[in-house]
């Protein structure tokens, strides 16, 4: 997740973290700093929901043209 978001855009993203937690994919989700320009917010979530979850990050990152400020590893 890149550092220099808009208001919108850090707005949307905790909104995403929020409905991750929300919805059981995990519990916590840990933030830290890869370089000066990037977050790396990472998360355990069950194997079996693994595939699931990645499409629902992917679709909401489409859904909330976020492909500039998330990226899915």
């Amino acid at each position: 997740m890149g550092k220099d978001l808009d208001a919108r855009e850090q707005h949307t993203i905790l909104k995403l973290k929020g409905s991750l937690i929300s919805k059981g994919c995990t519990e916590i989700i840990h933030i830290k700093s890869q370089d000066e320009d990037f977050h790396i917010n990472t998360f355990e979530t069950d194997s079996g929901k693994r595939n699931e979850v990645q499409q629902y990050i992917a679709a909401f990152i489409d859904q909330e043209s976020l492909q500039q400020a998330v990226r899915i590893k």
